[in-house]
């Protein structure tokens, strides 16, 4: 059962979280994902890099918002339809994300809502985008 339907939503409501990228983290995601680019395993190699360090997937900060959504705002019942992502800086390990979702837009025919997605590490934006949940509507 959802905590929140698409009549609970108003604009401008947010919600965030913050998690910590550890070295764990990011192998995990490696695993799962299938992308073991030596920039996000390898110090030896990241050091080599315009980074010059280990840096983390830019879709692990995306998961951080699909957290968000899943678990905070919209919440349990809603389902993703769309994200767009512009990737500004790196996340290195050891950063605290702080992930935020805005409600932007609600659309009551199609049961959906319109949030603005930020991550940023020490109040500078590391991604953001924009996504569309459609979430269940009272007593449908």
């Amino acid at each position: 059962m959802p905590e929140l339907f698409f009549e609970d939503l108003a604009l401008d409501q947010s919600a965030q979280i913050a998690r910590t990228v550890s070295a764990a983290d990011v192998e995990a995601f490696a695993e799962v994902s299938g992308d073991d680019n030596p920039l996000h395993l390898d110090e030896a190699y990241a050091a080599t890099t315009p980074f010059k360090r280990r840096i983390a997937h830019g879709m692990l900060a995306g998961a951080y918002i699909s957290a968000v959504l899943g678990s905070r705002l919209p919440g349990p019942g809603s389902v993703y339809v769309s994200q767009n992502l512009r990737f500004r800086r790196p996340v290195g390990l050891g950063d605290e994300v702080t992930t935020t979702v805005t409600v932007r837009a609600l659309d009551p025919r199609r049961g959906q809502v319109t949030l603005a997605t930020v991550c940023s590490v020490a109040g500078k934006t590391v991604v953001d985008g924009e996504a569309v949940v459609a979430l269940p509507k009272r007593g449908a």
